[in-house]
């Protein structure tokens, strides 16, 4: 497995990280069992990048990582910290300090590796007072670095304007293009390291899905469909299902030969410089041995890129490229 800089932070990690939002819940019915030997398996394929939140699953998804770094503590773990706010205003992450104790107690941990933002209103990103508290949370020890996780590039351009935002985790995949356009760039020039989420497009682009496809009641593809819950652009990439599977059809015949639809959507990602790593959701050890093995496929070629881009253009800029 390839390591990457992670920004400024001194950390070398994974370029394919794991993304454990889905070993939480919002995903359908998980076991914590499978969950800690698809999480074992991604450590074994070279994974040293964790992502997590605490909302995922209440805090299931933070707990379960803590069973992980009492056998593995040289692991860099990322968490979020807002989303439990209620109601989730601009004016709580003034003081987010009483949801970094319960992450620190639910990780097993004295201190945080990377805390992150979990995509807060707007407003938040014009407010230095919530940076300062972060600085000070860095002083007193409790986390070591910390970044935002957006939903819009605008958020990511104006994140990165504070000194201490020293990672941006964002959408990018074969559907989200808008990233490569202007916010990658001026991250590298600021050495501010990219955490890529929803690389897969909630499942599109693995191939797998089809038009008569079911999802259980507590998966997000099924009950976030339509922005229900949260943003949208988190389930399918925002991309309309139908246009997503259209656009897969396509995407199917750039395939290399013995490459998985999945690896070959993440290695298109990691052909893009800026990207720190990828951090690929897996419920099983399966999907975490196929998502590993993407870091070894060979770069795509120019023409492969210049095709990707055109079905992006045909098919799916019109509904997600202006919006986020």
């Amino acid at each position: 497995m390839n390591r990457r800089p992670l920004g400024r932070t001194g950390f070398e990690v994974s370029e394919i990280g794991f993304g454990a939002w889905a070993i939480g819940g919002s995903w359908g019915p998980v076991d914590d069992d499978t969950s800690l030997a698809a999480l074992h398996t991604a450590i074994e394929a070279g994974v040293t990048f964790i992502d997590t939140a605490d909302v995922y699953g209440d805090g299931r998804s933070e707990r379960l990582i803590g069973t992980l770094l009492r056998d593995h503590p040289d692991l860099v773990v990322a968490t979020k910290a807002g989303r439990r706010l209620d109601p989730h205003t601009a004016d709580g992450y003034a003081d987010l300090e009483h949801f970094v104790d319960r992450s620190l107690r639910n990780l097993g941990v004295d201190t945080i590796d990377l805390l992150q933002l979990h995509c807060p209103p707007t407003d938040v990103y014009y407010r230095p007072r919530v940076f300062e508290r972060l600085d000070d949370l860095v002083k007193r020890g409790k986390i070591r670095h910390y970044g935002v996780s957006v939903e819009r590039v605008e958020e990511a351009l104006k994140a990165i304007e504070f000194p201490g935002v020293e990672t941006v985790q964002i959408i990018f995949n074969m559907f989200r293009h808008r990233p490569a356009e202007l916010f990658f760039g001026e991250a590298a020039r600021r050495n501010v390291g990219v955490i890529v989420r929803v690389p897969l497009a909630s499942g599109l682009l693995t191939g797998k899905l089809r038009p008569d496809t079911r999802f259980s009641e507590s998966d997000h593809r099924r009950f976030n469909r339509h922005g229900e819950q949260f943003d949208v652009g988190e389930t399918f990439a925002g991309v309309p299902y139908e246009i997503g599977l259209a656009a897969v059809e396509e995407l199917r015949a750039l395939v290399p030969s013995g490459v998985t639809m999945a690896q070959f959507a993440l290695r298109w990602i990691l052909m893009f410089p800026a990207v720190s790593t990828v951090i690929a959701g897996a419920r099983t050890p399966a999907q975490a041995t196929d998502n590993a093995a993407a870091g070894a496929v060979p770069p795509l070629s120019v023409d492969t890129m210049k095709h990707v881009r055109d079905i992006y253009e045909r098919l799916v800029k019109t509904h997600v490229h202006q919006r986020w």
